[in-house]
């Protein structure tokens, strides 16, 4: 396509965003939660938006399936952001990563005492990291949903997980030990494209980034 197509997930993401696309002038023409189409257009007959999971975001434009994405901070970590231009933080969708363990579980004390601990997470790259730049010895289980679970079941003592409000937290049982990091979502863009569709793409970046401030 000689236009412009945009990668975007469903959810919060597509919610937040779409003030900022419009900003630029891009609406897209149906909403994805209640069209099973993946291709949407837009007001804009050159821009086109695909409808992909959160995590491959980042996949699709770094082989420039996608010319710009929007996605966030904890799924580009994940990824490794290789081949990917991040010129935005477009401040949405904004949550935190933290440690999170049983309310009654003593977690400070564990780690003083060097107990090696199983933690669960979707987030492997990003807890690795951490536990590792504070020297704690830790078994990191990969899990694809519901953390919450895991020390619930026994499978886990902690967890390392996204969090906004805390609700699921509490419903669980669960209190945050450690902020590990904030997360935002990030306009992330093809560095190919950005060379190849400059003419086209630059001012929709301009455009959201007005749009932001």
């Amino acid at each position: 396509m000689n236009g412009i197509t945009i990668a975007l997930s469903k959810g919060r993401i597509f919610e937040e965003t779409l003030p900022l696309l419009a900003a630029a002038g891009i609406v897209p023409a149906e909403d994805p939660e209640k069209s099973r189409k993946l291709i949407i257009g837009t007001s804009r007959e050159d821009v086109r938006v695909v409808i992909v999971r959160a995590s491959d975001v980042p996949t699709y434009v770094q082989y420039g399936a996608a010319d710009l994405g929007i996605a966030g901070k904890d799924v580009l970590i994940e990824h490794g952001g290789a081949g990917l231009y991040q010129p935005l933080d477009l401040n949405i969708a904004r949550c935190r990563m933290c440690v999170a363990a049983p309310a009654g579980f003593d977690y400070a004390a564990a780690v003083r005492r060097g107990a090696r601990l199983r933690i669960a997470t979707k987030y492997i790259a990003v807890a690795r990291e951490h536990f590792a730049a504070k020297g704690v010895h830790v078994d990191l289980i990969k899990l694809y949903g519901s953390m919450e679970l895991a020390p619930l079941a026994g499978l886990a003592e902690a967890i390392v997980d996204l969090v906004s409000s805390g609700s699921t937290l509490k419903a669980n049982k669960l209190v945050e030990v450690e902020e590990i990091m904030s997360i935002s979502s990030r306009l992330i863009v093809n560095q190919a494209a950005l060379k190849m569709k400059r003419e086209l793409l630059q001012p929709v970046i301009a455009a959201i980034e007005g749009a932001i401030k």
